[in-house]
C-alpha cells in the first residue's frame, strides 16, 4: 500500500463481505477473498463454480470460444448453431477491429451468422439445418474456413456438429470446416471456452501452411484481441523495431496467418489465461518457446521490447529497440508530467478479465494511483499465484469435461528454436521463459484479492474503500456509476482505446484523468451517504503502513 496513507483493515473487510452469507457460502467465499502478501503468496481459490444466486461477472464457455478467441479473425465465417439470442450476444460486443489490406480482402467480422434454431429444431434435431447454413454461407462468401459453435440447446439435444463439419468439409473441398463443442454450460466460466478454442484452432488451423515468412525476428502475439485497436499499436511498434509479426491470436488476424503460425521463432503471450494452452502445445509440437509479456503501460511496453530483443540475442535489434524506446517515452513522459499531479494518490479497483486486472495496474502505477483491490472473473490459481503452483492443482470434474489434446513433436516440423543450454543461459540472465509469476507477486502488501467477485461484494468494497475509479465490465458499469464512482469498462473500452503501447498509454492517462477528476461524481449520492456517519464498524479498523 502507499506509504503513510491509511486504508481500511483488509481482515475486517473480508469478515464484513462474508458475514451476511449463509454459513456454507461464507466458508466458500472466504477462500476466494485473500489478503495479499507478495513475499509469501497465499493460496487463492479460483476456477470453481459460482455460488447459485450470486450475481457474477462471468460469461459462458460459448462467449469465451466464439466471442473472445475466434471472433477477431476477419476472414473466417463463424456460425453459431443455436437460437438467435446467443449469436446476437457475441456480435461485435468486444469492439474487435481489423484492417484488411485491400478492399477486395474478405472481412466477415461485421456479420452475424446463426442457424436460428426454432422449437421444431429442438424437438427433431438441427443438424440438417446446420448443413444448409454451411452451404449457404459458402455459396455467398466462399470463405477459407467455416467454424461452428455449439450453444446450450445443441448440447442438450445431442446435435453432432463435428460430424456435420466433416461431411461438409468433404463436400466443399476447398473450405476448412470444423466445429467446437463450446456449450455455455461447459466448465465454470468463459475460461473453458478459451481452452476449447485453443484446442480447435491448434487441431484444425495451425500447421497447414509451411511457407516461411520473410524477416529475421519472427514471432506470434498470443492473447491480444485488438479491442479498440490495441493490436494496431503493437504492430506499429514491432514494425518500427524490425520485428516480424507472423500471426496474432487473434486480434487483426487472418486464417492464413493462423495456419502459418508454427513458422515463427517465438510466442509472446499477453493474456495468459485465454491462450497459454496454445503456447505450450506449439512448443511441444514445433519447438517454439513462449514468453509472458505486457504491452499495457509505457514502461511495461519498453520492458517487453527489451525482453524480446534479449531472447533473439541480436545486438542490432537491441540497439533498435533502445532507439525506439528513446523516441517514444519522452512523448509519454510529457503527458504523465501534466496529468500525474491530478491523479497522484488516488485509488483504483480492477475486477476484469484473466490478465487485464494485472496488466492495467502498471498504467495506474504510472499515474501515481494505488490499486487497493483486484481480481479476475475466470482465472485459475496460476494466474494469481504463478505457474509454479500448477503441479499441485487437482483436476476437478469441470476441467475433466474439456478435452486435453495429446500433443507430440512433429516428425518433420519440430525444430527447437533454442537449445536447452541457450534457454538456461537466458533464464540465468533473468529472462522468464515459459513462465508467469502471476498477479499477486506484483500487488501491494495487504491489498485485497477477490476471485469471481459478486455484485454484493462489489457494492460493499466501494462503500468501504470509496475508490476513485472502478474497472470492470458493462454489466457492472451503470450500477457502480450510480454510486458516484466512475467505472472504466475494460472489456471493450466503451468508446476508447487503443490502450496498449506508448500511444495507448497516453490515451489511457487522458481518459482516466477526465474520469477521476470530473466534478459530476460529487453530485451523485450513494445509498450509504444518506445516513451520514453510519457504518458497520469496518471503517473504524484501519492501519497505516510506513
Amino acid at each position: 500500500m502507499e506509504a503513510n496513507k491509511t486504508y481500511p483493515d483488509p481482515s475486517a473487510i473480508r469478515e464484513e463481505l462474508v458475514q451476511k452469507y449463509p454459513a456454507k457460502v461464507a466458508k466458500k467465499r472466504t477462500k476466494s477473498i485473500i489478503i495479499n502478501d507478495p513475499e509469501t503468496v497465499p493460496e487463492v481459490q479460483a476456477n470453481v463454480r459460482t455460488v447459485p444466486g450470486i450475481i457474477t461477472q462471468r460469461g459462458c464457455s460459448y462467449a469465451g470460444c466464439k466471442g473472445v478467441v475466434l471472433g477477431p479473425t476477419r476472414d473466417i465465417v463463424n456460425i453459431t448453431h443455436g437460437p438467435i439470442g446467443c449469436s446476437f450476444y457475441s456480435w461485435l460486443t468486444r469492439r474487435n477491429q481489423t484492417k484488411p489490406e485491400t478492399d477486395a480482402d474478405a472481412n466477415f467480422i461485421t456479420y452475424c451468422f446463426s442457424t436460428d434454431m426454432q422449437e421444431e429444431n429442438i424437438v427433431f434435431g438441427g443438424e440438417k439445418k446446420l448443413k444448409v447454413a454451411i452451404q449457404e454461407a459458402y455459396d455467398l462468401f466462399h470463405p477459407k474456413s467455416i467454424a461452428i459453435f455449439s450453444t446450450c440447446p445443441v448440447g442438450l439435444i445431442g446435435d453432432d456438429v463435428h460430424a456435420a463439419a466433416r461431411e461438409m468439409k468433404e463436400k466443399l473441398g476447398d473450405c476448412n470446416v470444423f466445429g467446437f463443442s463450446c456449450e455455455g454450460y461447459r466448465g465454470v466460466s468463459q475460461s473453458a471456452g478459451h481452452h476449447i478454442a485453443n484446442n480447435g484452432v491448434f487441431k484444425h488451423m495451425v500447421g497447414r501452411n509451411n511457407e516461411k515468412k520473410e524477416g529475421k525476428f519472427r514471432l506470434n502475439l498470443l492473447g491480444e484481441y485488438n479491442i479498440g485497436g490495441d493490436a494496431f499499436e503493437i504492430e506499429r511498434i514491432f514494425k518500427k523495431c524490425g520485428i516480424t509479426l507472423v500471426s496474432s491470436f487473434s486480434g487483426n488476424s487472418t486464417v492464413g496467418q493462423l495456419e502459418n503460425a508454427h513458422m515463427a521463432d517465438l510466442n509472446v503471450i499477453m493474456c495468459h489465461r485465454s491462450i497459454n494452452y496454445m503456447g505450450e502445445m506449439m512448443e511441444t509440437k514445433y519447438g517454439i518457446p513462449w514468453m509472458k509479456i505486457n504491452f499495457v503501460g509505457a514502461e511495461s511496453s519498453a520492458k517487453s521490447l527489451r525482453r524480446i530483443a534479449q531472447y533473439f540475442g541480436d545486438e542490432g535489434l537491441k540497439a533498435k529497440v533502445e532507439e525506439v524506446i528513446a523516441e517514444e517515452l519522452p512523448k509519454v513522459k510529457a503527458v504523465i508530467d501534466e496529468i500525474r499531479p491530478r491523479t497522484e494518490g488516488k485509488t483504483a479497483m480492477l475486477f476484469v478479465g484473466g490478465s487485464r486486472a494485472h496488466h492495467y495496474q502498471d498504467l495506474f502505477t504510472e499515474l501515481g494511483m494505488t490499486t487497493v483491490a483486484a481480481g479476475y472473473e475466470f482465472a485459475h490459481r496460476d494466474d494469481y499465484e504463478g505457474r509454479e503452483v500448477l503441479p499441485g492443482i487437482k483436476i476437478d470434474a469441470d476441467s475433466k469435461n474439456i478435452e486435453e489434446l495429446k500433443v507430440e513433436a512433429d516428425p518433420e516440423l519440430y525444430k527447437p528454436r533454442k537449445s536447452e543450454a541457450e534457454l538456461e543461459a537466458l533464464k540465468a540472465e533473468g529472462l522468464e521463459i515459459n513462465g508467469y509469476e502471476g498477479m499477486m507477486k506484483q500487488m501491494m502488501k495487504k491489498s485485497l484479492v477477490v476471485d469471481d467477485i459478486s455484485h454484493y461484494e462489489s457494492e460493499k468494497l466501494i462503500e468501504i474503500y470509496k475508490p476513485d475509479i472502478f474497472c470492470a465490465g458493462i454489466k457492472e458499469k451503470y450500477v457502480v456509476q450510480k454510486m458516484g464512482v466512475p467505472l472504466k469498462q475494460l472489456h471493450s473500452y466503451d468508446y476508447g482505446g487503443p490502450y496498449t503501447g506508448f500511444e495507448g498509454a497516453v490515451n489511457f492517462y487522458r481518459d482516466i484523468d477526465r474520469m477521476v477528476n470530473n466534478p459530476v461524481w460529487k453530485l451523485i449520492k450513494a445509498p450509504w451517504e444518506t445516513a451520514a456517519g453510519e457504518n458497520d464498524g469496518v471503517l473504524e479498523a484501519t492501519y497505516a503502513e510506513a
